[in-house]
């Protein structure tokens, strides 16, 4: 891995050195390095086209790393990755994938990730996506995200497109059972011409069944962003839905949210806002020595943090 690629994993995984328990790291499309632990053991799929990841009943403590770096031009992908976490479990996944494009060809990476939460596990899972480059090819990240979420167990997802990306198109969709709870903070900041669409699909299925999704987005320059928020509550169950979002320069921002009850206890709840920064909230940090430019990244940088 040369020093581009290091720097990007950084940027991706928070990664200085190969991480302690389990990981998978991708480098444009081949496995750079891979180890299991004795609760975590990782497999290729025999597609070839990802790979499997078994979590045994009981691992608590313990972190999964996956992340992935495509470096070269032209470089495209789907690649498949599934998890299977066991009963009783209380873990950390970390994804991510960082694109740098200096030529002329398109470099895209489509990962489709699919978790099996066991009963009363516990798992935290962190993605951030950015690219970067000088060439004229695009950089496109298409992630889906699948979690099927068994009898009192919990995910927590945290997830981001910080910088860099021309165009993606983000699914998410979630089954949650009885007791279970899904928790999800998802950010997005586009600039330019870039394009994002987010669709977030939560079926609430089991009673005591919880979803609190958030989701910000920052539009700048002249890009779009479109996201689509769609709760069903099938059980005795509660749905909390919020976009907050901030529109600069030319950029278009479109909010959709969706709810549906078929169940009488269900309580489904969805709020949004789109605005641009407060004037007062720039002058107050202007007061502070900042310039202008400075005070609105600083503003940018706390509402997607």
């Amino acid at each position: 891995m040369d020093e581009l690629e290091k720097r990007m994993l950084k940027e991706v995984a928070e990664l200085d050195a190969l991480p302690v328990g389990a990981f998978n790291i991708r480098s444009n499309g081949k496995s750079e390095s891979r180890n299991s632990t004795a609760n975590i053991q990782i497999e290729s799929r025999e597609s070839g086209d990802g790979i499997n990841v078994y979590f045994k009943d009981g691992t608590k403590n313990e972190s999964c790393h996956i992340p992935v770096i495509i470096s070269k031009s032209g470089h495209k992908e789907c690649v498949y990755n599934d998890f299977f976490i066991g009963e009783d479990c209380d873990v950390v996944i970390v994804a991510g994938c960082g694109i740098s494009n200096c030529g002329g060809h398109d470099s895209q990476h489509d990962g489709i990730h699919t978790f099996h939460i066991g009963k009363n596990s516990k798992v935290r899972y962190i993605e951030k996506h950015y690219g970067e480059g000088t060439g004229t090819g695009k950089r496109f990240m298409n992630p889906t995200t699948v979690v099927y979420l068994d009898e009192g167990s919990t995910m927590d997802m945290d997830t981001s497109q910080i910088a860099g990306i021309n165009d993606t198109y983000r699914i998410t969709k979630a089954e949650i059972g009885a007791g279970a709870t899904l928790i999800m903070h998802d950010k997005i900041l586009t600039n330019f011409d870039q394009t994002a669409k987010a669709e977030i699909t939560v079926n609430l299925n089991g009673d005591g069944s919880v979803c609190d999704i958030v989701s910000r987005g920052v539009a700048k320059g002249e890009s779009e962003q479109d996201v689509i928020i769609d709760i069903s509550g099938n059980a005795q169950c509660k749905g909390h839905a919020e976009c907050d979002s901030i529109i600069m320069d030319k950029g278009i921002i479109v909010a959709t949210p969706k709810l549906k009850a078929t169940c009488v206890d269900a309580s489904l709840i969805h709020e949004a806002a789109i605005g641009k920064i407060a004037g007062e909230q720039i002058t107050k940090l202007m007061t502070l020595g900042l310039n202008e430019q400075e005070a609105e990244q600083k503003i940018i940088e706390g509402f997607l943090k």
